[in-house]
């Protein structure tokens, strides 16, 4: 059993303000995986005083771009050291499977590469050319850390969404305070082991796991000077507001519901073994996952039942077997959430292909949803608008392409999406008419040196690349003689 007893505050293991363990349990049956104590408000108040100090009277923010840079080649080079540790970790307390989590450290290797190519070409200093002819000025812009940064995390995918703010931010020369989910507890912990061999000045990096009163208090300190998060729509709406009363500079990244456009040409032998990564990835809890699969009504029959045929083969269990595609939702609370959806589904009168509500034979101890495929949807129903957060698909019918495009803009969504199609600039024609942030053609993976984010109340800001490391920058024009 894993035991954490301290609190990473300011770069120093710190004993908690309140010192009683939060139990860590596995999904899959319920096992003590160990224990964490949890962060308080007390603790923030220490964690943001200390990136207030290390920000306002440090170094760090005087470090060049160049120092900090190097710091993250070494944070990226110790994570992939202990690659197969996270990724078996994160199973055992999380319950996604481990062959999501190993795939998820080649990304994070990726993502780190991608934020670091943005920053090398970033225009920390430029002096601009005048648009006035013969002026007697100059004008410098400068791109500056904006202060002490909240990232707070959900509990889907802990690292990717902690180092997709924290690199950034700290490659701007921000002071970062991350929180996160209680069922992340350990392996966030492990997170906080890799940067306290990193380096980094005293102050700059607190890493703690916390419930939701501790969140809004981060949220809503004083010191805080910017708030990142990844989170369901309506926590964001919470914080956007909070951050409004307070003038406080704020990204989110939030849910969705993203559509699936299959074609009239598509080859269902490519597109529908695609879905299995691209709906139903890390047991179907992703915020880009494609739930919404629109099929011509010419070909709709033989799109469920190729989608029946995909569910019903995946193997659904232990999630630290190398074959198995689909583990336990990450708590019951989750799980049961899942079935509701599943019921309401059957009351809105939508066909249950395969799956269901019951929990999957054998597995009854583990939050065990079954793979569950609707047919005979209609976009009015709420599941096929609002986000399950489960291995649940729907197939929704279309006339013809416009209906098709019409239909997947309708949400109030605008994450993710994707189409298939034989001919690939046909798809890019129509990826070009959907209010998506991010869109794959013949499930080309998503880059991580391009923006990331949302339309709609699918968020405000974006990650990854240039465009991400500029949510973490103030400009400031500085005028002098010529």
């Amino acid at each position: 059993m894993i035991l954490r007893d301290k609190l990473y505050l300011g770069g120093l293991w710190t004993d908690p303000s309140d010192p009683t363990p939060l139990d860590i349990r596995s999904p899959h049956d319920q096992s003590l995986v160990g224990q964490s104590v949890q962060g308080q408000p007390a603790d923030v108040d220490r964690a943001v005083a200390a990136a207030r100090r290390a920000f306002d009277q440090g170094p760090w923010p005087h470090t060049t771009p160049q120092q900090r840079q190097d710091l993250i080649v070494r944070l990226n080079q110790l994570r992939e050291a202990r690659a197969d540790e996270i990724a078996a970790l994160i199973t055992r307390e999380r319950g996604n499977p481990l062959w999501f989590n190993r795939a998820g450290q080649g990304g994070l290797t990726r993502q780190a590469l991608g934020y670091l190519k943005g920053a090398r070409e970033f225009g920390w200093e430029e002096t601009l050319l005048s648009s006035v002819p013969d002026a007697a000025f100059r004008s410098v812009v400068r791109r500056e850390a904006i202060g002490v940064v909240a990232a707070v995390i959900p509990w889907n995918s802990p690292f990717s969404a902690a180092l997709a703010k924290m690199i950034p931010a700290l490659l701007a020369g921000n002071t970062v305070v991350l929180k996160a989910s209680p069922e992340n507890s350990l392996s966030i912990m492990l997170l906080a082991d890799i940067f306290d061999q990193v380096g980094l000045p005293e102050g700059v990096v607190s890493i703690l796991p916390a419930g939701k009163e501790t969140s809004e208090y981060l949220v809503a300190h004083p010191d805080v000077d910017k708030v990142s998060f990844t989170g369901s729509t309506g926590a964001g709406r919470s914080i956007a507001a909070v951050a409004g009363r307070q003038l406080k500079r704020v990204s989110l990244e939030l849910g969705g519901k993203s559509a699936a456009i299959i074609l009239p040409d598509a080859d269902l032998n490519e597109a529908v073994p695609a879905l299995r990564y691209s709906a139903l990835a890390n047991n179907g809890e992703a915020c880009i996952a494609q739930t919404r699969v629109l099929a011509p009504r010419s070909r709709y029959n033989e799109v469920v039942a190729a989608l029946k045929d995909l569910l019903e083969g995946l193997k659904v269990g232990d999630p630290s077997e190398d074959d198995t595609f689909i583990g336990p939702l990450v708590r019951a609370e989750q799980q049961e959430r899942v079935r509701s959806y599943i019921r309401l589904g059957i009351e809105e009168g939508a066909r249950l292909v395969t799956g269901g509500p019951e929990s999957p034979a054998g597995l009854e101890q583990g939050n065990y949803i079954k793979p569950t495929l609707f047919a005979d949807v209609d976009n009015s129903m709420r599941i096929a608008r609002e986000e399950i957060f489960g291995p649940v698909l729907v197939v929704i019918p279309f006339d013809d392409e416009d209906d098709a495009v019409r239909i997947a803009n309708d949400s109030e969504y605008g994450l993710s999406g994707g189409v298939w199609t034989a001919d690939a600039e046909h798809g890019l024609a129509i990826a070009r008419r959907i209010r998506t942030g991010t869109f794959t053609v013949n499930t080309a993976p998503i880059g991580f040196d391009g923006p990331f984010g949302g339309y709609k109340t699918s968020g405000i800001g974006r990650e990854y690349g240039a465009v991400g490391l500029a949510e973490y920058v103030e400009h400031k024009t500085i005028t002098v003689p010529a």
